[in-house]
């Protein structure tokens, strides 16, 4: 019973993100995917 309580609390406290962390995970993977569609490009040629 604790452990479960151990449990959620962690995984409620995980998911509260400020807004501008949330803003650089976004951007992170913008250029993630536009770095993968580049060498995707490159590979065909």
């Amino acid at each position: 019973m604790t452990l479960n309580i151990l449990f959620m609390s962690i995984t409620v406290k995980k998911r509260l993100r400020s807004l501008t962390e949330h803003n650089h995970d976004t951007l992170v993977n913008q250029h993630f995917e536009e770095t993968k569609l580049k060498q995707e490009s490159v590979r065909m040629f």
